[in-house]
């Protein structure tokens, strides 16, 4: 019975090979490059390690428009009808007064914005809670350093509602919402690539710097928060006006509106992050704090694209932690240093492949110009369907320019320039420069050329297009030759072509 069961089990087997056996053998996959890649990194890892949901709430613009709205149209002389007594909220508030360097006094403006804000911002400011565990612990580190009041880490809050990348009606920008040129007085570069105002660490710096500044002239620090928002200048006007007291709520009714609403912003928000748990607050968690992030200077341009792939990171997270960069792409300069954050462990991850990831950039911009050569087949109609170009090597003779060689050429000056990695249009009698040209293209132009050394303008024509239309023959050329001193033609003209 064992030998027949044996048996039976062997023709099972063998049956079994013979149709494995008999099916098609199918190809592997292709593998890309990059996926290649990524198969050698050290330690590699796809988790995500920021929390979608997280992510959204840190990117949130919702927090800050509120916020501008509320400082900006709020009634703040109004009563607002809140269980909060009148008697428990002054004694809360010498509470703060006796442990903070502001001169916090009741005043009914500061209880109506307390009781409007508890009354309707509750669930923001849990939220906001959340987002100051990321952002305080490196606002503290700073104000210290300044040796400036702890409370001041309360004004982002006020400014922005702690979003990197709030915007103002009036044009400030950022955590602490600098206009442009106070920006630029603090070393604040904006420009097509980067806005330094977005920055958390550098706006940051430049806010500490500026808040001394303020305290210097005015030494109140109410009057700092004031002048902050105003401008130094608005205040001292408003002192001016009001006899010259230094107490704020004493120059408030000759602020500007959203001044006279800013300075009881910025206490209400100080006292509901104190009396949270007397008001049933209840914070949000942040999973992630601003120092569980670091930077890495980077050796070549690269786009958050590209980072992302190469570190299977969201290119939303790239764009939180580097809200500096205004195109999604980190600018390499050899004489100023530019900075890539990342979650810590995407850090260790780059930092132990930072030769492959630079390998797979340098792979990519090869490609680049490869695809700059076949989109410039058909961008040119004077060459053939499906011919093929070929690398030509031209030597700058005297007197050409940029302009002459790629009419002769066939190619736009911008493939020229790209093709030679040159800036502007200075060239060097002498140089060689690289073409990617066809030779039938060239010769298909010249055939244009008319047998009586003229041309008819046709309408529609320009300078520009009849130019074009022979090889080493220049717009002033044909002004030159014809006696033209615009650029005005006509229909019907003919010009004079020695070329």
């Amino acid at each position: 019975m064992k030998k027949l069961i044996f048996i039976s089990l062997l023709v099972a087997s063998s049956s079994f090979a013979q149709e494995s056996m008999d099916q098609p053998t199918l190809p592997l996959p292709k593998i890309s490059y990059l996926d290649s890649l990524k198969n050698t990194f050290v330690n590699h890892s796809t988790s995500n390690c920021i929390d979608e949901r997280w992510m959204a709430e840190l990117a949130n613009v919702e927090l800050s428009e509120d916020m501008f709205s509320d400082i900006s149209s709020l009634n703040i002389d109004s009563e607002v009808s809140y269980d909060l007594s009148s008697e428990l909220l002054k004694k809360r508030l010498k509470k703060l007064d006796a442990k903070s360097p502001f001169n916090i006094e009741y005043n009914p403006a500061l209880e109506n914005t307390i009781k409007s804000f508890l009354k309707n911002r509750t669930k923001a400011f849990e939220r906001l809670m959340a987002l100051s565990e990321y952002y305080f612990p490196m606002f503290e580190e700073h104000l210290a350093k300044y040796n400036i009041p702890m409370e001041l880490k309360y004004l982002a809050i006020v400014e922005s509602a702690l979003n990197p990348k709030a915007k103002s009606r009036v044009g400030a920008s950022g955590l602490w919402q600098f206009m442009y040129p106070t920006g630029k007085q603090y070393n604040l570069e904006v420009n097509s690539y980067v806005d330094e105002r977005h920055d958390p660490l550098k706006a940051t710096e430049a806010a500490c710097q500026y808040l001394s500044n303020l305290y210097e002239i005015f030494g109140d620090w109410s009057m700092v928060l004031a002048s902050y928002n105003a401008g130094p200048g608005n205040v001292s006007k408003a002192i001016r006006r009001s006899g010259g007291s230094q107490n704020y709520w004493n120059i408030r009714k000759n602020l500007p509106r959203e001044t006279a609403n800013y300075v009881p912003a910025f206490l209400a928000t100080f006292y509901i992050y104190e009396f949270k748990k007397e008001h049933g607050i209840l914070p949000k968690k942040a999973p992630l704090t601003y120092f569980e992030t670091d930077t890495i200077m980077v050796k070549k341009q690269m786009s958050f694209k590209h980072i992302a792939e190469l570190l299977d990171i969201s290119e939303e997270q790239l764009e939180f932690l580097n809200p500096i960069y205004k195109l999604k792409v980190i600018p390499f300069e050899t004489d100023k240093p530019h900075y890539l954050r990342l979650p810590k462990e995407k850090m260790g991850l780059f930092v132990s492949n930072e030769e492959k990831v630079y390998a797979y950039l340098t792979y990519l911009d090869t490609q680049k110009e490869k695809q700059v050569y076949v989109a410039n087949t058909s961008e040119n109609e004077s060459f053939h369907e499906g011919s093929q170009k070929k690398l030509h090597y031209h030597t700058i003779k005297s007197g050409e320019s940029l302009g002459k060689i790629a009419q002769r050429y066939n190619v736009s000056i911008s493939h020229l320039r790209s093709w030679n990695n040159i800036k502007g249009n200075t060239i060097h009698a002498g140089k060689k420069l690289k073409i990617y040209s066809d030779k039938k293209a060239v010769a298909k132009v010249e055939s244009k050329t008319n047998n009586d050394g003229t041309y008819t303008v046709k309408s529609g024509d320009s300078l520009f297009s009849i130019s074009r239309q022979f090889p080493g023959v220049s717009i002033e050329d044909i002004k030159k030759w014809n006696d033209i001193s615009g650029d005005n033609i006509q229909p019907g003209m003919k010009l004079k072509i020695n070329g």
